[in-house]
């Protein structure tokens, strides 16, 4: 093993402890001295930032205590003259005001109510300021009157407008004896800008950071009034203004802050360097050269003793292997073998110690080749590894490995040495190995298509052996990763029509088989490039890489869907199916395909809206209208959140009396930022996400409780119609839920839409409208004349009211034949028992007609407008329809 140190390790050595101590001494020198250097430089720079301070505070002091000492005068003035009206107080304090004066304006304020003011223009906003009720000036006032000292108060914002520095007086009459009488206050304002500028303080040429702390003459106990806060805590320049009743502090810094490093601070640091490197390199040199010298050393006793170490290795590791060792003289053929080389060969006596020895024991079919490798290895003069087998005495047969190298001798002979060892059992391991290796190939093949199947079932339907779902998102996902170099493609979104019917009728055989046919279709109008999935149930979807091509799309949804049209033989019966066929295009090589998909189902949706059998293509306008859609349904749901659903109502007149006999509960939606919205505008959205019937459940549930409201007020509205929803009729909790209301016989009629064909057998609605009328509830038709409802289906419901359309209604007045029908219709009503109310009457003139023909009831605009539960009940009590 050679003998290695670490580089760090090498210098903690003892003959470097000189350089080490000389090193921290020069390092020690160099620290003071940049210390020194720097605070010599910290010291010019304060001693500049005061000199520059200095005659900015006695210019301060100078003009605040020279316009104070104006201001005395004054005061003293007023003191000997306490009734002097504003012309003389004007005469007094214009004298003040010189090119030398930084006042703005004087006041006095006898009793602490401004009423003397100089100049007049404008200040007239101070006059009549009580001191007493002014929030920012009552405690400085207060101040002077109290210690009947000046108090110079400020800066801060004046009533007049701007800033000023206000230093208010107190002054007092002579009452004779020991105190005199408190007059009132003299308030000068000092203009602070102009004392700021006469001082030096704006001044462009100051190379200064100035902050001014002391408001109202505080001192470091004063807020902050002038400058950046900033500055206070940037180790400042501090110096006090002294003024009457108080102190400032100014705080400065250079502009852009303090240099720490000073000019000269390279020089320094170089000087220090050279004279650290002048004393420490030759030292260290000297050290270096030590430390190599003892390094030699100790190498060489090192190799010494690992060359020993190594040779003993060696002949433990020769016995312990196993192997033999030979030497041949390539010009005499001498040949030398260890005992080893002669036990491998299966020899103990006999060597002669030739090349021949060694070539009589080589098995006959390797004899040619081992020796034609060992004649290149002498020719070349290259390494010698071969492998070869030896037939021992007995014909036992073992595998050798041979390894040799060439090397030049003493005398100048060259001789190759080498080694040879048994491998036989490599070898049979090897052939045991090899033929293990070949069965497992062919296990793992067996596994590799076994698992190509199951990938294939996992990724396709096993019905129709189209791809499935899962394939159909590989897809997806590989052609968004190779988006920049995928050709536009355009996705077909197929759903079947009528084959919930067949499956129903004919069972699942039938549907399976019909899958198995559309499939099949897909197949044979689809080109090889296309990707054809079932992606569940009766949906599939193509992929079709020519969406760029013009007519492409259309001409194939087409052609599937003439296809699909073709009946279907199964059991001898023809079973129709069709298709409907939404198609969405990629605009752009980067949009995703998963988008395109959504945008092909909202195409399929519009398709089936359409009529089914069809084909659409997506078009933002469609996506618009999916949207609004879906944001009108988030809306209506929120809107049963906050019962923003609420009741209108529309009244029911006696043609004869005009009393009211009834009202028809009408929803509406009180949207938040719409207003009220009528049933168009919400029901069909309201219908597709399934919340229809709680809609109807919130409006029947307000019905009853204003229905009590107007019982408890006095006002009688006999019945009141709800609206009940075909999906809710056919609900088989419905009388359940009716039952936990209190709904009072008799008051309360349910209103069902002629467009429910109530000639159907479904026993779901015949039961729950029986039981219906069983809780006292009366049955309404709603729209008579528009929709399926006979005169069988009208004996088997017995009704108890039946409402003419408004659109049969309203052409009474122009048609007589229309007049005979609404006739007919009242005359058929009658003679069932039913009673007959005319929706759509839109002037008196319908009334008329409509009690002549022997309308029971009536409704409409000519009578009352559909309106709130209050206002229905200010309706009734006032008896407004009478009055119009």
């Amino acid at each position: 093993m050679v003998f290695r140190t670490s580089t760090l390790g090498r210098f903690f050595k003892p003959n470097y402890l000189p350089t080490y101590v000389a090193l921290i001494i020069v390092v020690t020198a160099g620290i003071f001295a940049e210390q020194q250097n720097r605070a010599v430089h910290a010291a010019k720079s304060r001693a500049a930032v005061a000199a520059q301070l200095g005659p900015i505070r006695s210019r301060l002091e100078a003009y605040i205590n020279g316009d104070i000492q104006l201001v005395r005068g004054l005061v003293a003035t007023i003191a000997t003259e306490p009734s002097m009206n504003q012309k003389r107080f004007a005469d007094l304090a214009r004298n003040l005001f010189n090119e030398h004066s930084r006042l703005r304006n004087i006041v006095a304020a006898p009793n602490l109510i401004v009423s003397l003011v100089y100049p007049m223009k404008g200040n007239e906003k101070v006059l009549g300021l009580n001191y007493r009720k002014n929030e920012k000036q009552r405690a400085a006032a207060m101040r002077v009157r109290d210690s009947g000292k000046m108090v110079l108060a400020g800066p801060l914002e004046l009533v007049q407008g701007g800033t000023g520095l206000i230093g208010r007086f107190p002054v007092a009459l002579s009452a004779g004896g020991a105190s005199n009488r408190f007059w009132g206050i003299v308030s000068a304002v000092i203009d602070v800008e102009r004392l700021y500028r006469d001082s030096g303080l704006t001044s462009e040429t100051l190379q200064l950071d100035i902050a001014i702390s002391g408001r109202d003459g505080l001192g470091k106990k004063g807020a902050l009034f002038y400058g950046d806060s900033a500055v206070t805590s940037a180790d400042p320049v501090e110096v006090t203004v002294f003024l009457p009743g108080g102190c400032w502090v100014i705080n400065a810094v250079p502009k852009g802050g303090w240099v720490d490093t000073p000019p000269n601070a390279w020089l320094v640091r170089t000087l220090v360097m050279l004279g650290g490197l002048f004393i420490v390199v030759p030292m260290f040199i000297t050290g270096r050269l030590m430390g190599e010298r003892q390094r030699n050393i100790r190498v060489l006793e090192h190799n010494k003793d690992q060359l020993q170490e190594l040779s003993h290795r060696l002949k433990i590791a020769l016995d312990a292997s196993q192997i033999g060792i030979w030497e041949l003289d390539i010009s005499s053929g001498k040949l030398l073998w260890d005992n080893r080389m002669k036990e491998l060969y299966g020899l103990r006596g006999g060597v002669r110690e030739v090349y021949e020895d060694w070539r009589d024991a080589l098995h006959p079919d390797d004899l040619r080749r081992a020796e034609e490798e060992f004649s290149e290895a002498l020719l070349r003069g290259a390494n010698y590894i071969s492998r070869f087998r030896i037939r021992l005495p007995g014909n036992e047969i073992r595998h050798i490995r041979a390894v040799g190298s060439i090397y030049t001798g003493a005398g100048g002979r060259k001789k190759i040495v080498g080694v040879n060892w048994d491998v036989t059992a490599d070898v049979e391991n090897n052939e045991r190995l090899e033929a293990a290796k070949g069965q497992a190939e062919a296990h793992s093949a067996e596994l590799e298509a076994a698992r190509h199947r199951m990938e294939f079932n996992a990724l396709h339907d096993p019905l129709t052996a189209l791809p499935n779902r899962r394939y159909l998102d590989e897809i997806l996902a590989d052609r968004r990763s190779s988006a920049a170099t995928r050709e536009l493609a355009s996705i077909f979104h197929i759903d079947l029509d009528r084959f919930k019917e067949i499956n129903d009728t004919l069972g699942h055989a039938a549907g399976d088989e019909i899958l198995r046919h559309a499939a099949q279709i897909l197949r044979d109008n689809t080109d090889a490039d296309d990707f054809v999935g079932r992606i569940g149930g009766d949906e599939f979807v193509i992929i079709s890489p020519n969406g760029g091509v013009e007519g492409h799309d259309t001409a194939l949804a087409q052609q599937i869907i003439d296809a699909m049209s073709v009946p279907v033989k199964y059991k001898d019966q023809d079973c129709r199916i069709g298709v409907s066929i939404g198609i969405a295009h990629q605009t752009r090589r980067d949009e995703a395909l998963t988008q395109v998909l959504i945008n092909a189902d909202i195409a399929l949706y519009e398709a089936k809206r359409r009529g089914r059998n069809r084909h659409e293509v997506f078009t933002h306008s469609l996506k618009t209208a999916v949207v609004k859609t879906k944001q009108t349904a988030d809306e209506i749901l929120r809107g049963l959140e906050q019962n923003e659903f609420i009741a209108h109502f529309q009244p029911q007149f006696c043609p004869a009396s005009l009393d009211i006999i009834g009202v028809e509960a009408l929803a509406r939606w009180d949207h938040p930022t719409k207003g009220l919205l009528a049933p168009h505008a919400f029901l069909k959205t309201a219908e597709d996400i399934n919340v229809l019937a709680e809609i109807d459940q919130r409006i029947l549930e307000q019905a009853l409780f204003q229905s009590r409201r107007w019982e408890a007020i006095g006002i009688e509205i006999p019945k009141v119609s709800v609206n009940l929803s075909y999906h809710r009729l056919h609900d088989e909790k419905l009388v359940d839920r009716l039952s936990q209301l209190t709904i009072p016989k008799g008051k309360v009629a349910f209103e069902l839409l002629e467009s429910i064909s109530f000639d159907e057998s479904d026993m779901t609605v015949l039961s729950n409208i029986e039981q219906i009328k069983n809780l006292g509830i009366d049955i309404e038709v709603d729209d008579f004349g528009t929709g399926y409802a006979s005169i069988v289906s009208l004996l088997k419901l017995t009704p108890r009211r039946l409402k003419i359309d408004r659109q049969l209604v309203m052409p009474i007045l122009t048609s007589a034949k229309q007049r005979q029908l609404v006739a007919s219709i009242i005359d058929i009503g009658s003679s069932l028992g039913i009673e007959v109310i005319a929706e759509g009457v839109e002037t008196m003139e319908h009334a008329r007609i409509l009690q002549e023909l022997g309308c029971h009831g009536l409704q409409g605009y000519a009578l009352a407008r559909p309106m709130s539960a209050n206002d229905l009940a200010n309706f009734a009590r006032e008896r407004r329809w009478l009055a119009a």
